[in-house]
């Protein structure tokens, strides 16, 4: 048995609390770069927290698995709904309007649960930041990653 603790679907609360927070940056990078927020997210509270082992960083090839593990589920139903919920916005009521916001939470709960189940079958082999390591896969540097200035819930 490992001595990392594994991630479980508390993390989750973090960051839809700091999703609250960083919303606009969030949505920046996903729809300019197709970075996957659960995924930023994720990285984002690997870097500030620590479990008993020590830091949890992972490298940018494990970070590859990761997105590989979401992908097709992002390529084929959260990518194209929420395409369809933002076409949609202006011809919807607010009630309609939740109703599709509610329909791409579960889907990024799916996705959520698939990233807990891939990232507790890694064991943690980078030697950088996670957010650098992940964000690089989208061209961004150290010094792009440093210039974000996520907020910490």
């Amino acid at each position: 048995m490992s001595d990392v603790i594994q991630l479980d679907g508390h993390i989750w609360h973090w960051c839809d609390m700091s999703y609250g927070q960083n919303r606009a940056l969030c949505l920046e990078l996903q729809d300019n770069c197709r970075v996957n927020v659960n995924l930023l997210l994720l990285a984002h509270y690997l870097d500030i927290t620590l479990d008993v082992a020590g830091p949890r960083e992972y490298s940018i090839e494990q970070w590859q698995i990761l997105v590989a593990a979401v992908s097709e589920w992002d390529e084929k139903f959260l990518t194209p709904y929420r395409r369809l919920r933002r076409l949609a916005k202006a011809s919807l009521n607010e009630g309609e309007y939740q109703q599709m916001l509610d329909v791409e939470l579960m889907i990024e709960r799916k996705v959520q649960r698939t990233i807990l189940n891939t990232i507790n079958g890694l064991p943690p082999e980078g030697n950088q930041g996670n957010l650098v390591s992940y964000l690089s896969l989208f061209g961004l540097s150290e010094g792009d990653v440093k210039q974000l200035g996520l907020i910490i819930p």
